[in-house]
């Protein structure tokens, strides 16, 4: 893993950021010697399911969609 000071990074940036995403190789931050951040490459998601469909399967039953859900007479406010 490569290390560079963040007043370097500061000056910089572009060019480590291009450099870091040619090698593929996380690029560790520094002050004063101590480590600050981790830069690393994007790694795209395999396999990232849509939330479109995510749902399909889960309705076991429903005879009649524009019925009320619940008896009328069971609330408390009809009586």
């Amino acid at each position: 893993m490569k290390t560079i000071a963040a007043a370097e990074f500061k000056a910089k940036c572009l060019r480590v950021i291009g450099q870091m995403c040619e090698d593929r190789e996380p690029v560790t931050i520094t002050k004063h010697g101590r480590p600050l951040a981790v830069l690393s490459p994007y790694v795209p998601a395999d396999g990232t399911a849509s939330i479109i469909g995510a749902m399909e399967g889960s309705v076991l039953d429903y005879d009649d969609p524009f019925l009320p859900a619940a008896d009328p007479d069971d609330w408390d406010a009809n009586r």
